[in-house]
């Protein structure tokens, strides 16, 4: 996929991602499984291929290492790939946990069983969380949080959406068909599905939308233990919070204040068999996956009418994700060890170490930041974690989950989930970890951590096009150096600038600095705002702190680029193109525009360079063309 020889130079000044990717995109096949394809699609269907040979060689017992993590794996591996035993169960072994929701008798007997339902990941409006407090990172608190909707976001329901509505009958459809496999009478079904999807269209006004969401840093609603209890009559939250920490907290963060002061009019009486209905068809759903083969290809119905996904994943292929998303860092691991070098690893460290440094001296010189707030922004780059590859040592939580196969693969799910939730709720009172990694390191992707300031790039993404020995100096800046300069650029983002170098909740900002950066992120808000793609229009208030990383990423990157031997600037904003090159369903468009805070890959590829004076020098290009941005419209940041 955009191949470097392949670059349609006629179009570079007009459109330079079609001149880079458009005889890719012209003969490129979506996988018939998949809702995209392109360079982080590629990538990780490479990374498919190779470890479902290597790891399909050890379930037929060859080249098994002799790691026991790996051999448990296994164990889990080979239940999930058994479709002769998963088939002959058929619906049966999700009947107990199906029959626990039916058995519910009221709203007192829903809250006293609201441990037992919670541990095992059971649906509820309302769920808990432990995580580092974000005002105080060295401790755990307890975070109440909402459950999600059936659809993307609550402004699927709102009247005269027509894709809500289509989904939702798509929804229906694949839920009666279910009901039926199941075993369940059709009055039964149509009861339970229409309470159900009631419930989800009463609950979603008093949801936040995904522009809400993206404002990550209002998730932060601090209740004292006495006003957290005082928010319902009918759900005794103080029980509930104590049971899950097995102590009396301090206080609760709430992370949905408008859901949580409603729960007298999500759960009542009146709306008790809505509630049931809903958690049943949960379960239902979420026990799909584990059943057989049949049952799993109609339960993806729904989220292949999302993605625009044409077809179910091959039974093998879905058996070698449900094993590995729940053994993802043992995986990752051994991922890692065999197929990334130390001389890679070695060289993104110090491309990591000299984009700090670029950044360091930006953030030095920055001629809009007061040197008050300059110093403290400084203090923060110098106190950020980095973490290339993969962990040293895998989370002991993976010791945990023993494979019993006495038992049928879902029974195993559900009492792996239990551990992992358990594990969870145990960490209130305990010291915060640290060293856990969020990404196994086969996950083609990369992170920022506000809470812990740290940035980790997995063993995956580097790789070509984003990173290569092979490639130049520039090219790899253009490609893993501007991911990495993203990155950092997070900590200094709309969302990551509020917090301080330790990773707390924390103006570290003079009144003036503050106004001033808020003014150049509502600029990069309109920026884009209104852009039209092939599904809609772009919301600029969505994507915002990934376009604030976006730019300071690439023009870092462009910095570093510069300062190597022989710099090759056009190589390095063909690259930048070539990453984001990615061709999908509509459908899929269509999900991302809505709730995705990123910006649609053409926006990213072709609306960052038109902000930076190298690309219209290297590519010559001048008013009238279609990558000209007048110059009083062009941002800069970082």
């Amino acid at each position: 996929m955009g191949e470097k020889n392949k670059v349609n130079e006629s179009l570079l000044k007009d459109d330079l991602y079609q001149a880079v990717n458009g005889e890719w995109l012209k003969t490129a096949v979506i996988p018939a499984d998949r809702p995209t394809a392109g360079g982080f699609s590629e990538l990780d269907l490479n990374i498919e291929k190779i470890l479902m040979n290597d790891l399909g060689e050890m379930l037929e017992g060859k080249n098994v290492p002799d790691d026991k993590n790996l051999k448990e794996f296994l164990k889990y591996y080979k239940l999930a790939s058994d479709f002769e035993t998963r088939n002959a169960e058929g619906f049966e072994p999700a009947k107990k946990y199906l029959d626990a929701v039916l058995a519910i008798k009221d709203l007192q007997d829903w809250q006293d069983k609201w441990l037992d339902f919670a541990l095992i990941d059971a649906a509820n409006p309302f769920s808990f969380f432990v995580d580092p407090d974000m005002k105080n990172t060295q401790e755990y608190a307890l975070y109440a949080d909402v459950t999600p909707l059936f659809l993307p976001d609550k402004t699927y329901y709102e009247e005269g959406n027509e894709q809500g509505a289509a989904l939702l009958s798509v929804l229906s459809d694949m839920l009666e068909k279910l009901f039926e496999k199941a075993g369940y009478d059709a009055e039964f079904a149509k009861k339970t599905i229409s309470e159900a999807i009631e419930y989800d269209r009463l609950i979603a006004p008093f949801q936040k939308d995904s522009t809400e969401r993206a404002d990550y840093v209002k998730v932060y609603n601090p209740y004292s233990f006495e006003d957290f209890s005082k928010l319902s009559t009918t759900i005794d939250f103080g029980a509930v919070a104590k049971k899950i920490v097995k102590t009396t907290p301090d206080k609760i963060v709430v992370t949905e204040p408008k859901f949580y002061e409603a729960a007298d009019r999500i759960v009542n009486d009146d709306t008790f068999e809505q509630l049931r209905s809903w958690i049943f068809v949960h379960t239902l759903m979420d026990s799909t996956g584990f059943l057989s083969d049949d049952v799993r290809v109609l339960g993806g119905t729904f989220s292949r009418a999302l993605s625009g996904a044409k077809e179910a994943m091959k039974p093998e292929k879905a058996a070698y994700h449900l094993a590995t998303a729940r053994y993802d860092q043992v995986v990752g691991l051994y991922y890692a060890h065999k197929y990334f070098g130390p001389d890679a690893k070695a060289d993104v460290q110090h491309m990591v170490e000299k984009m700090v440094a670029v950044y360091k001296k930006r953030l030095e010189t920055n001629d809009w930041l007061s040197k008050e707030t300059a110093k403290k922004a400084v203090a923060k780059l110098d106190a950020l974690g980095i973490n290339v590859g993969y962990p040293d040592e895998l989370d002991p939580l993976y010791e945990k989950y023993l494979v019993d196969e006495t038992k049928n693969l879902l029974d195993n799910a559900i009492e792996f989930r239990r551990i992992q939730i358990a594990d969870n709720f145990d960490r209130y009172g305990k010291p915060v970890d640290r060293t856990r990694w969020e990404m196994p390191a086969h996950q083609v992707n990369a992170y920022y951590n506000p809470s812990f300031n740290i940035i980790v790039f997995p063993a995956a993404i580097l790789q070509a096009p984003f990173y290569s020995l092979k490639q130049t100096a520039s090219e790899n800046y253009g490609g893993i150096g501007a991911v990495i300069a993203h990155e950092i650029s997070h900590a200094f983002d709309n969302n990551g600038s509020q917090f301080d170098e330790f990773g707390n909740l924390s103006n570290w900002w003079t009144d003036e600095d503050l106004k001033h950066f808020e003014g150049l992120a509502q600029e990069m808000i309109e920026e884009f705002d209104g852009l039209e793609t092939e599904a809609g229009k772009c919301n600029g208030k969505l994507v915002v702190s990934e376009n604030i990383a976006d730019a300071g990423g690439l023009s870092c990157a462009l910095e570093a680029a510069k300062g190597e031997e022989n710099p090759d600037i056009k190589g390095f904003f063909l690259n930048w193109a070539r990453i984001w090159c990615m061709k999908s369903s509509l459908e899929c468009q269509k999900l991302l525009l809505a709730i995705d805070v990123h910006a649609p890959n053409v926006l990213r590829a072709n609306v960052q360079p038109k902000n930076l004076q190298e690309f219209y020098d290297v590519f010559d290009v001048h008013e009238g063309d279609g990558m000209w941005l007048e110059p009083e419209k062009r941002i800069h940041i970082w």
